[in-house]
């Protein structure tokens, strides 16, 4: 199948699973911080480093395609630094500097965590 189409269809993928997941988290604790996306962009890196390994290590031939469809399509849509981007200025503007730090070193310091015990979750299969 022509790589343009797997992405497609995993962007589709993970743009649905985004929104169903990012919603799902604001109703269970509130939209007073971005829970959602800090949930999104932590489970999205695990995602990033556990696939990308595993298709490096353990998979030949279609290496290519399934990298098409699951890193670029489906996680490139699914995570959300975007968001996290927008969200976090929104909080420094609306004056709460505490949040909007903590928001920072949450994404960037829990997502890194989370690539490495994804990469050592695949080199361990």
């Amino acid at each position: 199948m022509n790589n343009v189409l797997l992405v497609f269809f995993g962007a589709g993928l993970g743009g649905v699973l985004r929104y169903g997941l990012s919603n799902g988290i604001h109703i269970l604790l509130g939209r007073n911080f971005p829970y959602g996306t800090l949930t999104v962009n932590i489970s999205g890196c695990f995602l990033m480093g556990l696939l990308s390994t595993i298709l490096l290590d353990h998979v030949d031939g279609m290496s290519s395609q399934l990298r098409a469809l699951l890193l670029i399509g489906f996680l490139g849509s699914y995570t959300t630094f975007s968001a996290f981007s927008m969200e976090t200025l929104n909080l420094f503007e609306s004056g709460n500097w505490f949040g909007a730090i903590t928001n920072i070193l949450s994404n960037t310091a829990i997502s890194l965590l989370a690539v490495w015990l994804g990469i050592l979750g695949g080199r361990s299969l």
